[in-house]
């Protein structure tokens, strides 16, 4: 950097010292000839009987021009641009403009992504369609493929501006196959950025790694599959179009899909690499622990995991056959067996709430469900009705909401009214469907408030 900056800098310094010697020649001779000049006419007023009248009146003139002309480049420096002039070179103070950008401003957020030609001058072409439609392009991405570029971008357009001229904006600018969603200020983050946090979520914590693939890849649906459930596990990883089957480090395959969009080979390495982030560092699970205040004493709130498959297993046996049922809706003989799926960080959180002796009391479930969460609860029947559901209920949607998700639902017979009672004073909005005395309850969750409404 130090050799780039000294060549381009010399000849300019260069340039700069021979500007400056030739105007300093000119001005000498101005001078001379000037003083010359003022001699001559100075002999030949000075003769003449109305001279010194002259003189000065010559002097009071000059006087008034340089005083004129002083004015005059003043007011032309310091005047405003001429009307119809672009300050494009003009720099913004902070917050100047600002609500041209606002949300009362007439514009929305769009992300785009299209298909141009590996040419010289395909972007260039795009990105002026695009400005022809008054629309500012915030961030861009690029994703090389064999044939061609998929460019992504961030934009700003006019509220006015109906998605299929955003469309045809694109097409006209070369591009094809595009796709537009509509998006939002979490979005402004830029990719780097947003791949970082998620690397770091996804490192304290095992859990997080469905999360974190659904967050960097939008709408998609996460499909954890345990080993040999679905025939042999994968040899490799595999990116077929709109699928990405990943190989989990804890067994069995990690599946993402959209809809109607390929993945593209920079977002399967990105995939990968979270994968592998995962693999590397193996199974976590926060430490993290919150002291529950009732009327019959002091409670622990906190992560479980594989390690209280026996602690959980017990509290099954404490359970009654209606409790048992209610939660998960099939043979009571055979729930032991959800028992592994459950804890496993890689399908979901759960929360476990124990006695000051360490029994567990009560299991709250935060379940990855493609690209929908179910919230699911099974708490003791010696401690049911004394607020410890309600109190795994508010921290589940806590972190459900906090971790990007739109709702959490439940599910339960139609008879438990005691979970619907729970899931009504969450206070956040709920909807109701009834399907062969099957309940499905689900909860609005909005990041901005809510989850600081659960806590």
């Amino acid at each position: 950097m130090r050799d780039l900056t000294s060549a381009t800098t010399a000849p300019a310094a260069l340039a700069r010292r021979q500007h400056h010697w030739r105007r300093d020649v000119i001005e000498l001779s101005a001078l001379f000839v000037a003083v010359a000049t003022a001699d001559l006419i100075a002999n030949l007023v000075g003769h003449a009987p109305d001279g010194p009248a002259l003189l000065c009146l010559s002097a009071a003139a000059l006087a008034a021009t340089a005083g004129f002309h002083t004015w005059w480049a003043r007011r032309h420096v310091h005047s405003p641009p001429p009307a119809g002039s672009h300050a494009r070179d003009r720099t913004t103070e902070p917050g100047e403009g600002s609500a041209a950008h606002g949300p009362d401003a007439g514009t929305a957020l769009w992300r785009v992504r299209t298909t141009v030609r590996d040419t010289p001058g395909s972007l260039a072409a795009l990105c002026a369609a695009l400005a022809g439609r008054g629309v500012d392009i915030l961030t861009l991405q690029t994703h090389p493929l064999a044939e061609g570029t998929v460019d992504e971008f961030l934009v700003r357009a006019p509220a006015a501006l109906a998605p299929g001229e955003l469309t045809r904006a694109a097409a006209d600018g070369g591009g094809r196959d595009t796709w537009i969603e509509r998006a939002d200020a979490h979005d402004l983050v830029d990719t780097p950025t947003r791949v970082l946090s998620l690397a770091t979520r996804t490192a304290m914590d095992a859990a997080e790694l469905p999360m974190a693939l659904r967050q960097l890849f939008g709408r998609c649906t996460i499909r954890s599959t345990p080993p040999g459930t679905a025939g042999p596990d994968p040899a490799e990883d595999t990116l077929e179009g709109t699928i990405m089957r990943l190989r989990d480090p804890a067994g069995g395959t990690i599946t993402v899909e959209r809809a109607h969009l390929p993945f593209t080979p920079t977002e399967f390495a990105r995939a990968r690499a979270l994968v592998e982030l995962d693999a590397q560092l193996g199974t976590r699970v926060p430490e993290g622990r919150a002291v529950l205040t009732l009327p019959e004493g002091e409670f622990t709130v906190r992560r479980a995991g594989l390690e209280d498959l026996e602690a959980a297993r017990e509290l099954h046996d404490r359970c009654s056959p209606a409790t048992l049922a209610h939660r998960y809706h099939g043979p009571v003989a055979d729930v032991d067996r959800y028992l592994t799926h459950l804890l496993s960080p890689r399908f979901g959180r759960t929360l476990a709430v124990q006695t000051v002796s360490g029994r567990l009391v009560a299991l709250g479930h935060l379940l990855w469900d493609g690209d929908e969460t179910e919230v699911a609860l099974l708490v003791e029947d010696a401690w049911q009705h004394r607020g410890i559901g309600l109190e795994l209920l508010r921290r589940l949607a806590a972190q459900a909401a906090d971790a990007g998700c739109e709702s959490v639902y439940a599910v339960t017979r139609a008879t438990n009214t005691a979970m619907v009672a729970t899931m009504r004073r969450l206070g956040l909005p709920l909807d109701y469907q009834v399907e062969d005395g099957t309940l499905v309850i689900t909860a609005t969750l909005s990041p901005a408030d809510a989850s600081a409404r659960l806590r």
